[in-house]
């Protein structure tokens, strides 16, 4: 079990009814490593979660982990689910609720009590272990929520929107847990609506629609399989960009609203000097420019068509 990959999805398939959840979905990965799974809602992700984690039985394909089905009693200890709502008792302290889920696991005895205890600093929590965790506050119990779901010290683990609605340092924080996670080599499959967290966190993003995997690779695979080289050129005028040079530079593929310019540039060294030079000629002062690489919410919004959030 031990050499066997962490995730195998083959080929998987399922529909409700008349809608088709997943149509062929085909993921593997490794040790260690963490997948982004990115898609606007209806796109299949929870499907594809609850299927890994055997609350979902597919029509058709196969799901393994490490090399035996979700629901095996073996599959079932190495893997940690952690949904987007919060799964916890709001009335037990952060030590009862970890104690429970720990139980729950089949931890008992000092395995249990070191188990809570390195959960708690993990977390950030061991000044809070006997509140109420009603009292924490939201990041908080996002912290506590996460580990609730690995108490049990899974070697794969089912992230879904952990950062919703957190405040920025608790959003550090739980991005500091996923490293620690990484670097024990425990295997992560995250959903996030946030683009930079996928590309902040992730090894490879793996993006679906329509239950289809339509893309995957890592940001710059991506990025140059979709956009190929184009970058972003932004220039900013110190008044609005008069008539006649806005007619110009629209022509030259350009996109003008009042005194912001943007350009889609493939060789920078050269057709900056141009445009600048455009610019100077009609008497346009120039008060910023910025160049920037095309990002992940550029390449989602060419292969969806759609926000992330519609």
């Amino acid at each position: 079990m031990d050499e066997a990959l962490p995730l195998e999805i083959t080929e998987l398939h399922k529909s409700f009814g008349d809608r088709r959840a997943l149509d062929g979905v085909s993921l593997t990965f490794a040790a260690g490593e963490i997948l982004g799974l990115l898609g606007p809602n209806g796109a299949g992700k929870t499907t594809l979660v609850r299927s890994v984690v055997g609350r979902v039985r597919p029509d058709s394909g196969t799901v393994r982990v490490f090399g035996r089905p979700p629901d095996d009693s073996r599959s079932k200890a190495a893997v940690g689910y952690v949904t987007q709502e919060i799964a916890l008792y709001p009335l037990l302290s952060p030590a009862e609720n970890l104690s429970a889920f720990g139980r729950f696991q089949g931890l008992a005895g000092p395995p249990l009590d070191e188990a809570v205890g390195q959960s708690l600093q993990w977390t950030g929590l061991a000044e809070r272990a006997k509140e109420r965790t009603e009292r924490l506050s939201g990041g908080m119990k996002r912290r506590l929520n996460i580990a609730a779901g690995t108490i049990h010290g899974p070697r794969l683990l089912l992230l879904d929107e952990p950062t919703v609605g957190v405040d920025p340092q608790s959003r550090e924080r739980i991005y500091q847990m996923i490293e620690e996670l990484r670097r024990g080599g425990v295997s992560l499959l995250y959903t996030t609506h946030y683009m930079e967290e996928a590309e902040r966190l992730c090894d490879r993003i793996a993006i679906i629609d329509h239950g289809k995997i339509i893309a995957l690779g890592t940001k710059e695979e991506l990025v140059r399989s979709t956009l190929g080289a184009r970058q972003t050129l932004t220039i900013e005028t110190e008044a609005p960009v008069p008539a006649p040079l806005k007619a110009s530079l629209e022509a030259r593929g350009g996109t003008v609203t009042d005194s912001t310019v943007h350009f889609s540039v493939t060789e920078p060294a050269r057709e900056i000097p141009e445009l600048l030079a455009a610019f100077r000629n009609d008497g346009v002062r120039i008060r910023d420019l910025a160049l920037k690489t095309a990002t992940l919410e550029a390449v989602f919004l060419q292969l969806t068509g759609r926000e992330l959030r519609e």
